[in-house]
Parts: structure tokens; sequence; C-alpha cells
């Protein structure tokens, strides 16, 4: 293998031209990041609801469930 300017290339393949290896992306900020995804901030809480329970019966037994998990080691 040989490394030239940060790429890795296996000299024993039949085209070595070619890197192993992607070459390695550039770090960026937290605030790049989330301009490069068209990241917007949170305006109200209603921008965190979700449909993710089909009925109340649902959410209800979700609920029993996590509150009887929490409690069964407590002893």
């Amino acid at each position: 293998m040989t490394v030239t300017s940060g790429e890795v290339y296996a000299m024993c393949s039949a085209d070595s031209e070619q890197p192993v290896h992607p070459p390695i992306r550039p770090r960026r900020t937290v605030e790049e990041l989330l301009v490069a995804k068209g990241a917007k901030p949170i305006a109200s809480l209603d921008d965190l609801t979700a449909d993710t329970f089909a009925s109340d019966e649902e959410l209800e037994e979700f609920v029993a469930f996590i509150h009887t998990e929490r409690r069964r080691d407590v002893a």
C-alpha cells in the first residue's frame, strides 16, 4: 500500500489508481452541519408532536408497561 496526500492505494490490485478507502471528510462545526441539513430551531412544542400511538388505549397500555418496568427491580 502507498499513502499519498491522505489517500491509501493498494499496489497489488489491477486498478491501483483507485483509493482503498474514501478520502477523509473535512470536519464541520455544529453550526455548519445544521446549515447543511437545513435544520430550523424549534418554535413551539407542537413542532415535537407525533402521532406515535393509534389510539388513547394504546398510549395507556404503553404508559402502564413503562410504569411496571421501572418498578420491577425496585424492592
